[in-house]
C-alpha cells in the first residue's frame, strides 16, 4: 500500500488524469498481491485501504500531494518501475528501494539550463505570435526574470497566486521600460509571450480529463487552481502597469493577447515545434524525447493552421490537431521509452486556451459593456480546452489498438534477418500470434 500511494502521488504530481493514477495503483496492488484494494484520488490527497476478511477491520493510508512541479525525468522513471513490477522484472523489495532513489536522486539538467529553456520557449512564443527578433529578444529576457524571481519567492513558500503576480509585473514593467527607449518594440506582442509562458504549467488538459473520465471532484479543484493562476497574471499586469505609469513609463495601449501578423508559414511552425521542445527541456524530459516531441508539435501545428484555413473554427483545429497529437504521442512515446504524458502535454501548449482566459478574465473585470465579450471568450476557452482534451484521449484510445495490430502484423510479416532476430516477441505476443494463425 505505500509503494502504490508513493507511485500515485509521483503521477498526481506530475500532471497525470485521476483516472490513470487510479488504475496505475490498483495494477500495482493486484499484481502484487493485495486484491480488491479501495483507491480513492483527490486532486491534494491519495487514500487506499484494504480488509483482509469480513471479519477483519480494514486497513487505511494516506498520502498528501506536498508539490506539483511538474518533473518528467521522475515521471519516466517511475512509469519504467512500473512496468517492470508487472512485467516480474522487480519484486516488492526491489520496487521501494528504487522508489526512494527516484525521489532522492537529482535532475540531468542543472538548473540554470531550465532558465534557459524557459528563455528559449519565451523568444520561440513570440516567433509563434508573428513578433519580430526584438519582440523575442524582450521576452527571453523576462523570462529569465521571472524564472529567478519566481524561485526566490518559492524558496519563502509563498503560494503560486503571488508568483504569477510577480511574474505579470516584470513582464509588463520590462516591456514598458523597453517601449521607453528608442527601439521599436511591441510591449503588447512581449507581454502576450510571457502570459503564455506562465500558463503552459497549468493542467487545463488534466482538469477537462479529470471531467471526462468522472473525476469531477478533482476536475473542479483543478479548474479553480488554473483560474486562480490566471487571476494572478491579471494582478500582476495591472499591478505593472501602475508601477510603469507612477515611474512616468508609458505604455500605450496594451493588449494582451494580441498577435501579430504572420509572415509566413514556417515560422509560425518552427516557433510552435521549439516552444514545446523547450517547455519539455524545463519540465526535465528525458532528452531523447525533446526532438520528437518539436516534430510532432510542428505537424500538429501545420495540421490546425489548415483545418482553421478550410474554414472550421478555432475548436475543431485544435480538436484535430489534439487527435493527431494522442494518435502519434501513444507510438513515439513507445520507441523513446516515455510515458504518453511526456509527449502529449508539451506538444498541446502552443495551442492551449490560455490566451482567452486572460482575455475573458480581464473582460470581465473591466465590468459593463465588456461583460459579454468576457462570457465569450471564456466560453471559446472551454471549447478549445474540451476539444484539446478529448482529442489527445480520443487519439490515446485509436492508437492502443493500432498498435497491437501493428505487432500482429510485424509479426507475420518477419522473415529471416542477417543477423540476430529483429525483435524479440514477449510471452503474450507469442500467445496471441498463436491464437490468430490458428494453432
Amino acid at each position: 500500500m505505500d509503494l502504490c500511494l508513493r507511485i500515485g502521488e509521483m503521477l498526481l504530481s506530475s500532471g497525470a488524469g485521476a483516472a490513470d493514477v487510479t488504475a496505475t495503483m490498483r495494477a500495482v496492488a493486484d499484481h502484487l498481491g493485495l486484491r480488491q484494494a479501495e483507491v480513492d484520488v483527490t486532486f491534494t490527497a491519495l487514500s487506499m485501504s484494504h480488509q483482509r476478511s469480513a471479519d477483519d477491520v480494514p486497513m487505511l493510508m494516506m498520502r498528501h500531494v506536498q508539490q506539483r512541479d511538474i518533473d518528467y525525468e521522475d515521471l519516466t522513471a517511475v512509469d519504467h518501475l512500473v512496468r517492470d513490477v508487472l512485467t516480474d522484472q522487480a519484486d516488492l523489495y526491489l520496487a521501494r528501494s528504487r522508489m526512494a532513489t527516484i525521489v532522492s536522486l537529482g535532475h540531468a539538467f542543472p538548473r540554470w539550463a531550465v532558465t534557459l529553456a524557459w528563455a528559449v520557449m519565451a523568444a520561440a512564443v513570440g516567433v509563434f505570435l508573428g513578433g519580430g527578433a526584438v519582440v523575442s529578444a524582450v521576452a527571453a529576457l523576462a523570462a529569465v526574470l521571472i524564472d529567478r524571481v519566481q524561485i526566490l519567492m518559492a524558496r519563502r513558500r509563498l503560494p503560486f497566486f503571488y508568483l504569477q503576480v510577480a511574474g505579470g509585473a516584470i513582464a509588463t514593467i520590462l516591456a514598458a521600460a523597453v517601449a521607453a527607449t528608442p527601439i521599436d518594440v511591441d510591449p503588447s506582442l512581449v507581454v502576450t509571450a510571457n502570459i503564455i509562458l506562465l500558463l503552459a504549467g497549468i493542467g487545463l488538459m488534466g482538469a477537462v480529463q479529470d471531467a471526462l473520465t468522472g473525476f469531477y471532484l478533482t476536475a473542479s479543484a483543478r479548474l479553480i487552481e488554473a483560474m486562480m493562476a490566471t487571476a494572478g497574471i491579471i494582478a500582476g499586469v495591472a499591478l505593472g502597469i501602475s508601477v510603469a505609469e507612477g515611474i512616468g513609463l508609458s505604455l500605450g495601449e496594451l493588449v494582451p493577447g494580441k498577435i501579430g501578423s504572420y509572415s509566413d508559414l514556417p515560422a509560425v511552425l518552427i516557433g510552435a515545434a521549439v516552444s514545446s521542445a523547450a517547455f519539455s527541456v524545463a519540465c526535465y524530459a528525458p532528452r531523447r524525447a525533446v526532438v520528437p516531441i518539436g516534430l510532432i508539435t510542428a505537424v500538429a501545428a501545420l495540421v490546425s493552421q489548415a483545418v482553421e484555413v478550410s474554414g472550421f473554427g478555432r475548436a475543431a483545429a485544435a480538436g484535430v490537431a489534439a487527435f493527431f497529437i494522442g494518435l502519434v504521442a501513444y507510438a513515439v512515446a513507445g520507441r523513446v521509452r516515455v510515458p504518453p504524458l511526456v509527449v502529449a502535454v508539451p506538444a498541446i501548449v502552443p495551442f492551449l486556451p490560455g490566451l482567452s482566459i486572460y482575455r475573458g478574465l480581464t473582460f470581465l473585470a473591466d465590468g459593463g459593456f465588456f461583460v459579454s465579450q468576457g462570457i465569450l471568450a471564456l466560453m471559446t476557452a472551454i471549447s478549445v480546452a474540451i476539444a484539446l482534451a478529448s482529442g489527445v484521449i480520443l487519439g490515446e484510445y485509436v492508437a492502443q489498438p493500432l498498435k497491437r495490430e501493428a505487432r500482429k502484423l510485424e509479426g507475420r510479416l518477419a522473415g529471416p534477418r542477417l543477423v540476430g532476430p529483429f525483435r524479440a516477441l514477449t510471452r503474450a505476443e507469442r500467445r496471441a500470434l498463436r491464437r490468430s494463425s490458428g494453432e
